[in-house]
């Protein structure tokens, strides 16, 4: 989940700037001392229970409330481990793991995004899932999630939120201009936004056919980084040690966003977490987290609001799109491993019932706690169980894309990376750079990042 949520879950440039291997070990130690007092930790004998800290950005409102729920229910259910939750910011999540880290004062189970974890295992904070973990892992998720929580081949946690990116579109504009239905191929996506989108005669933007913003990461980076997988390509490659982007396939993806700026039926400028719902952009790739946002903001309007796969270059191509996310993992600094892990389990795998979705069936406590905030797991059978009693249809899309999804490259440097293509993502399409500029200068910053000695 990222933008626009209670919670600020926005995987965002904050991040920026961090120190590499120990990563905040050059911070003033007035900013170690801040907010790291240490938590209470019991011995686990009788009267003096183990208690371990949940630290995620889970900070406020409905997500707050929603992972509160089971921690409570463990709580009660359990004498000698407790689990205490704490709360930051997404914007402040990655400084604080490293800082505390640094001034030993640490929490016992983290919930990182996915995106972080090469940086965080190399920096020594992430302990690998024991065997019993990693095999349950492995075995009940996608694989697109087993991808994103893992790093070198090691799982390091529970895949918690999963997003996958696919077209929302908004049904009354497109019968306005004439389109049936929503856009399968490039062509028809490039037809479709410039038949929607709708200037006055001053110039100004009324209707945008196709939502590229500069506005966040999820709009910027990972729309494109959706289409790049949709027409084959990736942005990093396998071994990690240098970008792909400069490839047939990102100069297509960089080619198809320029001409759509170009010829108007883009308007970079423009938000379009305001805009969609407002029925001022026709078209956007967007993570599935938007759907509980937009039924809420948009209400009876929210039936104007379909969702389809990421359009394909030609027809017939198999579909692709990328995948972030979440997980929860263990510190290597707890003192207490085995119960974190006990813990986890018992989160991510025990099943409870599920109300209106017939006698017996189940899903884990994690599926219906995302299920319940709009959004989803990289557990398929839970979700075709949760959704199939009164979930948002426009949920399924991101289920199927869940089959298909490729997640987000998580080596050392990705942070850094991912700011470096957002900055030349926006050259590009404030016309800065050229498509030919804006490929060699992403593949050569990007290069000298995840290159680098960490």
């Amino acid at each position: 989940m990222t933008p626009a949520r209670s919670g600020g879950r926005r995987p965002a440039a904050a991040t920026r700037g961090l120190s590499r291997r120990h990563f905040a070990l050059t911070l003033p130690s007035a900013l170690l001392a801040s907010g790291c007092a240490a938590p209470h930790r019991g011995t686990g004998r009788p009267g003096d229970p183990i208690v371990l800290t949940l630290l995620s950005h889970y900070a406020s409102g409905e997500l707050k409330a929603a992972l509160q729920g089971p921690v409570d229910e463990w709580n009660a259910t359990h004498d000698r481990v407790k689990v205490r939750t704490e709360a930051v910011e997404f914007t402040d999540l990655l400084t604080t793991f490293t800082v505390r880290q640094a001034a030993g004062r640490s929490a016992d189970i983290l919930h990182p995004y996915c995106l972080w974890n090469g940086q965080l295992v190399r920096a020594g904070v992430l302990r690998a899932a024991p065997p019993e973990d990693a095999e349950e892992i492995r075995r009940g998720y996608g694989e697109a999630a087993v991808g994103a929580a893992s790093v070198g081949g090691k799982v390091y946690g529970y895949p918690t939120e999963v997003q996958t990116y696919a077209l929302y579109y908004n049904k009354r504009l497109l019968r306005a201009a004439g389109v049936d239905g929503p856009p399968r191929t490039w062509r028809e996506l490039e037809e479709a936004a410039r038949r929607t989108a709708r200037r006055d005669r001053y110039g100004n933007t009324l209707v945008q056919g196709f939502g590229l913003s500069t506005y966040d990461d999820s709009t910027t980076v990972g729309q494109t980084l959706a289409l790049l997988s949709a027409a084959g390509g990736r942005f990093v490659t396998a071994d990690g040690r240098s970008t792909a982007i400069d490839s047939p396939a990102g100069r297509a993806v960089f080619d198809l966003e320029h001409r759509l700026v170009a010829g108007g039926a883009s308007a970079p400028g423009v938000n379009v977490y305001k805009a969609f719902p407002s029925g001022q952009v026709a078209m956007v790739i967007s993570a599935g987290w938007w759907t509980a946002s937009l039924r809420s903001l948009m209400g009876g309007d929210y039936r104007d609001v379909g969702v389809a796969p990421v359009p394909v270059v030609e027809a017939g191509d198999a579909h692709a799109t990328l995948c972030t996310g979440f997980m929860m993992g263990v510190n290597t600094a707890s003192a207490h491993p085995r119960e974190a892990w006990e813990f986890l389990r018992w989160l991510n795998t025990g099943k409870t019932g599920v109300r209106g979705a017939g006698k017996g069936a189940t899903a884990t406590r994690m599926s219906s706690l995302q299920v319940s905030v709009g959004s989803l797991t990289g557990r398929a059978g839970d979700m075709r169980t949760l959704l199939g009693a009164g979930g948002d249809p426009n949920l399924r899309p991101f289920l199927d894309a869940l089959a298909y999804a490729v997640p987000e490259p998580n080596v050392p440097g990705a942070q850094q990376a991912k700011s470096l293509l957002r900055e030349n993502i926006e050259a590009l399409w404030t016309g800065r750079q050229s498509v030919d500029e804006a490929l060699r200068t992403t593949r050569r910053q990007v290069d000298q990042e995840v290159a680098r000695s960490w």
